[in-house]
């Protein structure tokens, strides 16, 4: 009755994306899928291994970060309800994953194999279309991150996390939080401060 739900919770994902979808694509998706449940500080993807599956965060909180020369943990993003696990652009070329995806909260995602994808893209149009759609999602995040970076400061990239994801800010620590955002914890304490008193 899970794996129902979950496969519910994706497919109706799906749809929302590609209206267009058709019943028999989604029974092609259907076939495929398959569910993986994590405990908090579960890896989903070790550093330097090739995903060989996406998942589709049905609940829970994932982290994709890196460690720096110096060993610290550097977070690039976070993956809640509704988003991919996965480092897009390696996935797509099949090529070894730099971060590692770890699990903050307990998570439920549903698996699709990349070759059962690719398949999928080869046989039906309307699969084609929604793997674009996910395609351009995905670069319009990453460019509004890289963006946030050359023209603005911490302040203007924490609020607009803030305006992007509410309803994160009690589910990512400080310390991930301020990594993702470039700065020291201190940092982010003090800008934190600063707008509740301004």
């Amino acid at each position: 009755m899970r794996l129902e739900r979950a496969v519910e919770v994706y497919l109706d994902s799906v749809k929302t994306c590609c209206p267009e979808v058709t019943v028999p694509e989604l029974g092609y998706i259907k076939q495929g899928l398959a569910l993986m449940e994590l405990k908090p500080k579960d890896v989903y993807i070790e550093p330097e291994t090739v995903q060989r599956e996406i998942g589709f965060v049905v609940s829970g909180l994932l982290r994709v970060f890196y460690n720096d020369e110096s060993g610290k943990e550097i977070s690039v993003n976070f993956i809640r309800e509704g988003g991919y696990a996965t480092h897009y652009s390696s996935f797509i070329a099949q090529t070894p994953c730099r971060y590692c995806i770890q699990c903050v909260e307990s998570s439920l995602l549903v698996t699709l194999p990349y070759a059962h994808i690719q398949e999928g893209y080869r046989r039906f149009p309307g699969l084609e279309r929604y793997g674009r759609l996910v395609a351009e999602e995905v670069l319009k995040m990453q460019q509004r991150r890289i963006e946030g970076f050359i023209f603005g400061n911490a302040e203007s990239r924490y609020l607009s996390f803030v305006r992007e994801n509410p309803a994160l800010l009690n589910r990512v620590s400080v310390s991930h939080l301020a990594s993702f955002l470039g700065i020291e914890r201190q940092s982010l304490t003090r800008i934190r401060k600063r707008l509740v008193t301004s």
